[in-house]
């Protein structure tokens, strides 16, 4: 294990910061440290107050879009929104129903395409089913920026069409009648990491100001909505699809986040957080990935993520509780499809492993895993090959058999490497390899014919080798913003840590690292270690360490360890303590 130690960037301003989280006082030495080292240097950057969003208007496209959807809603049109099959997608496509009925649109329905019967995005097919709604416009959310055959197909056929997406566009855009996305050329607006549930709130806040511009509320007697009500959704979809939280995106999560606490959210959170044992007033970001997320996910995995957008609409507790008992029922088959398919999945890397050993080869390694099992699911291959890639510091693709008997593909890379232009120049240098592709620096998905998979599996290692040796290194250490004192290691400071801000991609939560003494440990749920450990000053604290040995097998005994962790309250029957969530350990001998 290796930990470096974060160092201070900046200089954090001296200046009482105005924040809920410090109530209004001076900045706590500790948490001081933890900004720096995350290049904070002024207060106003950790005061996340809505007036300091970036504004709509910088966004490419918004101005066409908001003429577009505000004339639908004015002339009663019929509006269809199309989803994608992540947390991402579900929350945006709630959203957009959700907002633009508060607008006054009478006729929203909205579609997400079945994964296994469509694929991904507007695809010329999802376009055929679109048509049976008879929209007058079709918008789509989280997806769209590649969808060049089905925006052609829907405009032949007189429909209008929006696209407000986030992923990165190819070198061609659909020839929709708007386009909204931080990320296409020519885009000033500020932040393109927003997500995109982001980007539709964007365009829904637009929207509501050219209405009350036009004295449409007033006009029908309607009260202007607070669009701020769907923060919460904002907040989840943002957090979920791992989008670096720079600024825009924590005024939003943080917003999000509070209203949650407040219980001014969707049932659909609260009956989602429900069914894992967690309490929505003590809720952290991090239960937007670890918790909800998951859960939303698992039906876009396995089956329709339509039942998870129904429980983010649903009005009532009681009936948000059914669809969120369902949704809880699909993510337990979901761990064990990914259980099986892990374990499958790293007997592959173990053969590779073994292999490149017995071979003479230049690298000496191996240089990126390509996976493929017949049995696999290809809902779930994307938390396999993030498995493979966290466990061996490689980019990895995992492939699973479509009906059509092609292959789709997803992939994960390492900081570093940007595997969404990485096969970007594979399609660039075979050009029938590739049928299509798309996605983010850090994950992208693709389709093949299976006949292909060899001629794949060897210009992917041929491209993660050349990318290697072109100077990319990986860098697997643990970031420490260093040791704490005793004083520090309470519930207390767990807390202030906890709810500082929105912590997550791109703004890591704090993490401190120590030596310990080891006074207890065992084994629970079969993967986790248990401790109870000593500090300096004889202080005594628990501990855990998540999926730290394979299951089955015994961990060695320790005496002392250095461990990375974090601060984090345990709650049991009703009563909080001070845990330690363990990042990484091992051994450690003292002299003397």
């Amino acid at each position: 294990m290796i930990i470096k130690r974060r160092e201070a960037l900046c200089q954090f301003g001296h200046q009482k910061a105005d924040l809920a989280q410090s109530g209004g006082l001076d900045i706590d030495p500790l948490l001081r440290r933890v900004y720096q080292n995350r290049n904070i240097s002024d207060p106003d950057e950790i005061s996340y107050s809505l007036k300091k969003l970036h504004p709509p208007q910088s966004l490419k496209g918004m101005e066409e879009a908001t003429q577009l959807l505000g004339n639908a809603i004015k002339n009663d049109a019929s509006v269809v929104i199309v989803g994608d099959y992540d947390t991402d997608g579900a929350t945006a496509t709630a959203m957009a129903i959700l907002g633009l009925s508060r607008l006054g649109a009478k006729r929203v329905q909205y579609l997400v395409p079945n994964r296994f019967e469509f694929g991904y995005g507007l695809s010329e097919k999802i376009a055929h089913l679109a048509l049976e709604l008879k929209p007058d416009l079709l918008i789509t959310v989280d997806n769209g920026i590649s969808s060049i055959d089905g925006v052609a197909f829907l405009r032949d056929k007189g429909v209008k069409t929006i696209i407000t997406d986030h992923h990165l566009p190819g070198k061609e855009l659909p020839a929709a009648n708007a386009i909204v996305n931080p990320n296409q050329p020519l885009c000033k607006f500020k932040s393109k990491a927003l997500a995109g549930v982001g980007v539709m709130f964007y365009l829904l806040l637009s929207v509501r100001a050219k209405l009350r511009a036009e004295g449409w509320f007033v006009e029908k007697n309607m009260v202007e909505p607070n669009l701020a009500d769907y923060l919460d959704l904002v907040a989840l979809g943002t957090v979920a699809d791992m989008v670096p939280l720079d600024v825009n995106n924590r005024i939003l999560v943080a917003q999000g986040i509070a209203r949650i606490r407040s219980g001014k959210c969707r049932p659909g959170i609260i009956a989602l957080l429900e069914v894992a044992g967690k309490g929505y007033r003590n809720l952290a970001s991090s239960d937007f990935g670890f918790v909800i997320g998951p859960r939303l996910n698992a039906a876009g995995r396995l089956d329709d993520i339509s039942t998870g957008i129904d429980c983010l609409l649903a009005n009532s507790l009681q009936e948000a509780r059914e669809h969120a008992q369902i949704l809880n029922e699909i993510n337990v088959e979901r761990r064990r499809i990914e259980k099986v398919m892990q374990e499958q999945a790293f007997e592959i890397v173990r053969e590779l492993q073994l292999e490149i050993k017995g071979a003479e080869s230049e690298a000496g390694w191996v240089s990126g895993y390509c996976l493929f099992d017949p049995s696999w699911h290809q809902g779930v291959t994307g938390l396999v090959a993030s498995r493979v890639k966290d466990q061996t510091h490689q980019p990895a693709i995992a492939f699973a058999p479509t009906e059509e008997g092609l292959l789709t593909g997803s992939a994960r890379t390492v900081s570093g490497l940007h595997i969404r232009d990485l096969i970007e120049g594979i399609a660039d240098q075979s050009p029938n390899l590739i049928l299509k592709f798309g996605g983010h620096a850090m994950a992208a998905g693709l389709t093949i014919e299976k006949h292909h998979l060899d001629e794949f599996k060897k210009c992917f290692h041929e491209a993660v080798t050349e990318e290697f040796s072109s100077g990319v290194e990986v860098d697997i250490s643990i970031k420490s913003d260093g040791e704490i004192s005793t004083n520090e290691l309470t519930l207390d400071y767990a807390d202030l840590l906890k709810n500082a801000a929105p912590w997550g991609q791109g703004f890591p939560a704090p993490v401190f690292d120590g030596v310990f003494k080891v006074l207890e440990q065992r084994v629970v749920g079969g993967q986790h270690i248990k401790f109870v450990l000593e500090g300096e000053h004889r202080g005594v604290y628990d501990a855990i360490a998540f999926k730290a040995i394979e299951p089955g097998s015994e961990p060695g005994k320790f005496d002392f360890i250095n461990m990375a962790y974090q601060l984090d309250a345990n709650e049991f029957r009703g009563q909080r303590s001070l845990q330690l969530i363990i990042e990484k350990f091992e051994p450690e001998e003292l002299s003397g």
